[in-house]
């Protein structure tokens, strides 16, 4: 009876896949269940991942980011007033590396947002102590409730004490930024580039430099201005 009834679950199948040109999400799905059948359990455990990574495949077509180049510029440090006592400073100077996307989808999506994106930034900062060495610095930031069709922005920076920690000087200009690049992933796929330097993937050729980090916007005291022009940040996890 079993068998009776797994042939005519197999006829079914052929039947509703011959007409296909390609095969799809819900295809390869019934496929996979019919080759599980006889399949050890590491087996299935591989069909399994393969499959999930197939899924993530098929909804990041659907996204593409649009992504104008990135600029860079030095900013002081902003002067944020309340009713504490009065401080007297000399600010200092950040860089702030900044680009400007627009998610696009598919047009027979009905998406309005995207529940997450994030950018793998790639900052080289030239080290005039050193000439001819540049030190790469790298952030991942994920951005949620991300709005499709519209232009929005992101942007990460290096503290003055990164700056000086680099440059040596407290004064940096934006003639110390060597390249600002960065990849757009969405479920963990590749849906847009941008770079300083097109036509080069300088960032997988320099070596990375740790202990000194580049920050995210929630991160710096200009967390608090511009927000309605930024991409909204993912909130650490406590």
């Amino acid at each position: 009876m079993d068998h009776v009834i797994t042939k005519k679950r197999d006829e079914k199948f052929n039947e509703n896949s011959a007409g296909q040109a390609g095969i799809g999400a819900t295809s390869f799905l019934e496929d996979l269940i019919r080759i599980m059948r006889n399949k050890s359990l590491l087996q299935r455990i591989f069909l399994l991942t393969s499959f999930g990574l197939f899924s993530a495949s098929v909804h990041a077509q659907e996204v593409k980011v649009k992504v104008e180049d990135p600029s860079y510029d030095e900013l002081e440090s902003p002067e944020l007033g309340g009713n504490t006592n009065f401080k007297k400073f000399k600010p200092k100077n950040w860089l702030e590396a900044e680009v400007q996307l627009k998610v696009e989808v598919d047009r027979r999506s009905d998406k309005e947002f995207l529940d997450r994106l994030t950018i793998k930034w790639y900052v080289a900062v030239k080290n005039p102590a050193d000439k001819g060495k540049v030190s790469m610095i790298t952030k991942d930031v994920t951005y949620v409730n991300v709005a499709v069709g519209e232009e929005l922005y992101a942007s990460v920076y290096l503290s003055p004490s990164a700056i000086r920690r680099i440059t040596g000087g407290d004064r940096a200009g934006k003639g110390n930024v060597e390249a600002v690049a960065g990849e757009v992933l969405y479920n963990g796929v590749k849906v847009g580039v941008f770079n300083t330097k097109s036509g080069s993937d300088w960032w997988t050729k320099v070596s990375r430099t740790d202990g000194i980090p580049l920050l995210s916007k929630a991160e710096t005291p200009f967390k608090f201005l511009w927000w309605d022009r930024y991409l909204e940040e993912e909130a650490p996890r406590r």
